[in-house]
């Protein structure tokens, strides 16, 4: 009997789900690269605010000024903290999605290799079979020819 189509139809389900892990993992990678960027840019805009606040109090600064100019820096504060929790997010999808990974190509690679350990005892099989309708063609073909060989032993 040859190997089962079946066995192909799971190996097929696993390998898309293999190559979907693979886009989901790709998914969250660029997330936490969009997200890094952000933070990158709220850095960014943090220090050079804080620069431009350092270079203007020089000169002198109103009482409103100071307020204001505390309240956006606590607003950008806050907005920093807030993007860490969400980079620490994104760095946990990314390690799900990572293992995702890990997981389904184990799986494929098993349900391949269970495929070709199939496949071979099938293959000796079907060898066995062939050598077996060899050998009983040969012998048959040995008993019919073996009254005409003139080293026959005479009764």
């Amino acid at each position: 009997m040859k190997p089962s189509h079946a066995l192909h139809t799971v190996i097929e389900v696993a390998a898309r789900k293999r190559d979907d892990a693979l886009r989901g993992l790709a998914q969250a990678r660029h997330e936490q690269q969009q997200a890094l960027l952000q933070m990158s840019q709220l850095q960014g805009y943090t220090s050079e605010s804080q620069q431009r606040w350092s270079a203007r109090a020089t000169l002198g600064v109103s009482v409103a000024l100071l307020h204001a100019h505390q309240n956006l820096m606590g607003k950008l504060e806050h907005a920093v903290q807030f993007q860490q929790g969400v980079l620490q997010r994104l760095a946990q999808n990314v390690q799900r999605c990572e293992h995702a990974v890990r997981e389904s190509e184990r799986e494929l690679a098993s349900l391949k290799k269970y495929q070709q350990r199939r496949h071979d005892v099938w293959q000796r099989q079907q060898q066995r079979l062939e050598q077996k309708a060899n050998d009983e063609m040969a012998a048959t073909q040995h008993r019919q020819h073996a009254h005409l060989s003139p080293w026959r032993p005479t009764p």
